[in-house]
């Protein structure tokens, strides 16, 4: 065969991932309103924009873990809202939490080690290690643990599928907005540690919880209090609002701090320095009150959903403890659809109400399923819910 009869070259193997179902959502939803659709979206997990500061310096490189003032900031935030002291230099600001992921997947982990999920879960875990060549063992979860892992589930696992590398959790979770407690967390950090799992905690919903008055973890339990090698993921997009600025962070053990550094100073140089020093005015009291008035307006918006959750005539939904986000089976809807997808397809054209499927985030059954987001805020999730019960009425 001559160089000219060769073929094109494809695609890589590590990119034959799904995308993003709640994207695409998202791309149909702008379609539809340039046509002149009233849509409302429970789809994606967007809360309220922080607006953007009048005037941003001129701005160049910075360390590739962030700037000391920032990292310093990032520490403080957990002395105050943790009680915990965190030595900056663990700190490593990120392009979103997503290249936070990206960055300790590729520093924790080599091709072909197991890495466990919980399912439903966050669909990016998977897909990130996926593409890196990292063996994703998925842990299916159901009411009777409340959605999150057990270290009797991963037992059981170990024993089908072999020795895990890691072990990602998330609380609040997405989709289903549930949490660990103190005790739940500690379990599965001392599990982590006896096997030498590398435990990686995504915290990015810690704050917009709606815990008991007696809660002694309002904000959630952060697993860096908790195991001195534990990594926990942050970011500001979903407490602060700051989803555009694609800006995150991740606190990691000593042993990581520089693996992390090499890398990250390859793949992103930095992190954006005018996100960074917008950050920077995150943690004042003027902006937590402001914040915490607008997990608030989510808590309003969570408690009309759980209202007329027996009129929806749904099945089995999760509780929701934090987050922004309604996961529940179709229960009804589902024998007259025959699937999540095509619910949610047919709310969308009908109805012009955008849900997510639950297959984004699981892949086993979440056509069972279907995600609503009430970060859109009080007004439309009452719309909604009246569109979707005149839409199931028909």
């Amino acid at each position: 065969m001559t160089p000219s009869e060769r073929q094109p070259p494809t695609a890589s193997r590590r990119s034959r991932i799904p995308a993003f179902e709640v994207m695409r959502i998202t791309d149909e939803i702008a379609r539809r309103r340039l046509a002149g659709h009233d849509v409302v979206s429970l789809c994606a997990g967007e809360p309220s924009a922080r607006p953007a500061p009048g005037t941003l310096k001129p701005a160049g490189y910075t360390g590739p873990l962030g700037t000391s003032p920032l990292r310093e900031a990032i520490a403080g935030h957990y002395r105050d809202w943790y009680g915990v002291d965190v030595d900056p230099a663990r700190v490593a600001v990120t392009t979103g939490s997503s290249g936070a992921f990206q960055l300790v997947f590729l520093a924790a982990f080599d091709p072909g080690d197991r890495v466990a999920l919980a399912s439903p879960g966050y669909p990016a875990y998977r897909n990130i290690l996926t593409a890196l060549g990292v063996r994703v063992v998925e842990i299916p979860t159901g009411p009777e643990t409340r959605y999150q892992p057990t270290p009797e589930l991963l037992d059981a696992a170990i024993t089908d599928h072999g020795e895990f590398a890691g072990l990602v959790v998330a609380s609040p979770a997405n989709p289903t907005g549930t949490m660990l407690g103190r005790a739940e967390l500690t379990a599965l950090v001392e599990w982590a540690r006896t096997r030498g799992v590398r435990l990686i905690s995504d915290e990015i919903y810690h704050g917009i919880t709606f815990p008991r008055t007696d809660d002694p973890d309002p904000r959630g339990v952060t697993a860096v209090e908790l195991g001195s090698e534990s990594i926990a993921i942050n970011s500001f997009s979903k407490y602060w609002g700051m989803t555009g600025w694609r800006l995150g962070w991740t606190v990691l053990p000593e042993s990581l701090v520089a693996p992390l550094e090499a890398l990250a100073s390859n793949f992103a140089l930095s992190p954006p320095a005018p996100a960074q020093e917008l950050a920077l005015r995150a943690f004042t009291d003027e902006s937590y009150a402001e914040r915490d008035a607008v997990v608030a307006g989510f808590a309003r918006a969570r408690a009309l959903i759980l209202d007329a959750a027996p009129e929806l005539d749904w099945g089995a939904a999760a509780p929701s403890d934090g987050a922004f986000y309604y996961y529940s089976e179709l229960g009804p809807q589902l024998a007259r659809f025959g699937s999540a997808t095509a619910y949610a397809r047919a709310l969308l054209e009908g109805a012009d109400v955008a849900v997510v499927p639950g297959v984004d985030f699981d892949p086993l059954a979440g056509e069972r399923a279907v995600r609503l987001s009430y970060a859109a805020g009080e007004p439309a999730v009452a719309e909604a819910l009246d569109r979707i019960l005149r839409f199931q009425a028909r």
